[in-house]
């Protein structure tokens, strides 16, 4: 079931959600949904001479570069790039309750697209929520640390996991704080 925004509230004063700076309701709580922020943290593909990337081989350190910006500084996406980016928020889920990260329409409208992939945070996840965006537009776009820049549903379990994402053995992107690239040369 997802949760209206007097559960999150509920939620959050029971702790079962926790979210980092605390939002700001007027502002950032909708009917179902808890608008995040953008944070400072980005990376982006940097010119290589590598001609493709391996999935098999880690060349996440040669192939991005990361981009910290000041609060409320400019942060400009040029057409058709890809880049990651985290929320200033750190989201912490009890282990009865999972978390879906959806882009908001007003920037979608504009071209861009956030979070394309991974919108499902599992029970007990800790962490900035890292997000993928590209812009699909013909403009470049500037985005501002401190934005609102996706909103995030809840929905309740049928019961609590019985394995949440702090103890899997493959808990590869838990308590992420900045923009972290991709981690799947760790999954062979």
């Amino acid at each position: 079931m997802i949760l209206s925004d007097n559960d999150i509230k509920r939620y959050m004063d029971e702790g079962k959600i926790k979210i980092a700076p605390a939002p700001v309701f007027e502002d950032q709580l909708g009917p179902c949904s808890l608008d995040l922020c953008l944070g400072n943290h980005f990376k982006m593909f940097k010119p290589s001479n590598y001609a493709f990337i391996d999935v098999k081989n880690n060349y996440n350190g040669e192939l991005m570069q990361e981009v910290i910006v000041g609060d409320n500084m400019p942060f400009i996406i040029q057409p058709r790039e890809f880049v990651i980016a985290v929320t200033k928020e750190i989201i912490t889920l009890s282990n009865d309750i999972m978390g879906r990260l959806d882009g908001r329409s007003s920037l979608g409208r504009l071209g861009l697209v956030v979070h394309s992939t991974a919108a499902r945070f599992d029970p007990g996840w800790t962490g900035k929520a890292v997000m993928e965006f590209g812009n699909l537009g013909t403009r470049p776009i500037i985005l501002y640390a401190g934005m609102r820049i996706c909103a995030m549903t809840f929905e309740t379990l049928s019961s609590p996991s019985g394995m949440p994402y702090l103890q899997q053995k493959d808990h590869k992107y838990a308590g992420q704080d900045g923009a972290v690239g991709s981690k799947v040369t760790e999954e062979q």
